[in-house]
């Protein structure tokens, strides 16, 4: 039986993909290659195309025995959300609407998702556990929140269960070097902290100072993204062993500011980095860190590389060595 990762030629699907291969899973990936790299895939049957082509799904289902699905495949830039919901409901919503209708159809009954803390939008309670409000301040977040909602009626109706994953800024990269993080365009804070270390930028732009945080910038949860991905193998584990739906949050429980990663980030490449104030975007809360008490009762999942400085040392090595990311000749 296989494991169906839709979106596991990007960052962190990627990542899944390395941590189930490690376990000896037979695996299956979808992706459209919009955002994913064929070179990141360090295992796995590729199909490429779209959740919202029935035609390819089809052929995706019939010519695989498949277990379980992780479900990865979304847009994610939050800023673009903002300007495009539209792009963010087609993509994200009915493209999960397409998935559980197929799954439901050729009796696949387990589905691991990654969502976000941007389900919560502003949080009541810092750290932020999974029975607080959730509000979403952008749409993405929005459609996050509607997928993972839509699960829960499927699961009613179908029996079909998941486990929704909340996370936030997943960073870091593989241990081996060979796979890492490279969107175009970049949108996340510490590569971009790294293109300005590697001259690639003229500087990094800190949006907002302003925010009631200690030094004004905002405030987030930082995790490797190889931790990210054994969460996600111990979700398909919990749900084989007959578990019942749930939500997750991933987190260390501790929160950096921007202006503590550019810090960081300096001592760790020995490198200037300057920056520059610019205006708050929309859509951004202020604070977000996400206690994972339950995670780690539940799922027994416990981070292995919990200091941030571990996590920017693993993306400097992967950024250094491809600094034009999979495009990079020295990465082949």
């Amino acid at each position: 039986m296989a494991v169906l990762v839709t979106g596991g030629a990007g960052y962190i699907g990627s990542h899944a993909v390395a941590a189930l291969k490690e376990q000896g899973e037979d695996i299956v990936v979808v992706d459209n290659l919009q955002q994913g790299h064929k070179e990141a895939l360090l295992g796995g049957k590729l199909y490429v195309g779209d959740l919202r082509d029935p035609d390819f799904l089809d052929t995706v289902f019939q010519e695989n025995a498949i277990d379980s699905i992780i479900h990865f495949a979304a847009n994610s830039l939050v800023g673009e959300s903002m300007t495009n919901p539209g792009k963010y409901y087609h993509n994200n919503v009915y493209g999960t609407l397409c998935l559980l209708e197929k799954m439901n159809e050729y009796g696949v009954k387990r589905i691991v998702f990654s969502s976000t803390a941007a389900t919560y939008g502003e949080p009541e309670n810092v750290p932020i556990d999974e029975y607080d409000r959730t509000l979403p301040t952008n749409a993405y977040g929005e459609t996050k929140l509607a997928m993972e909602k839509m699960m829960k009626w499927f699961d009613t109706a179908h029996a079909i269960k998941f486990i929704s994953l909340r996370y936030f800024n997943a960073a870091g990269a593989h241990q081996s070097g060979l796979i890492g993080e490279d969107h175009q365009p970049e949108t996340h804070l510490i590569p971009i902290v790294l293109e300005a270390a590697l001259g690639k930028r003229p500087h990094i732009s800190v949006f907002g100072d302003d925010y009631d945080t200690e030094d004004g910038t905002c405030v987030r949860d930082y995790i490797h993204v190889s931790d990210l991905a054994e969460a996600h193998v111990l979700a398909v584990h919990r749900l084989r062993e007959g578990a019942e739906s749930a939500v997750y949050n991933l987190g260390n429980g501790q929160g950096f500011s921007v202006k503590q990663v550019i810090e960081i980030a300096r001592a760790v490449t020995g490198r200037e980095i300057p920056a520059a104030i610019e205006p708050r975007r929309a859509g951004d809360p202020a604070v977000l860190v996400a206690s994972s008490d339950r995670a780690r009762a539940e799922l027994g999942w416990k981070p292995r590389f919990s200091k941030l400085e571990d996590m920017i040392e693993s993306a400097w090595s992967w950024h250094s060595a491809h600094p034009n990311g999979y495009n990079d000749k020295s990465s082949s």
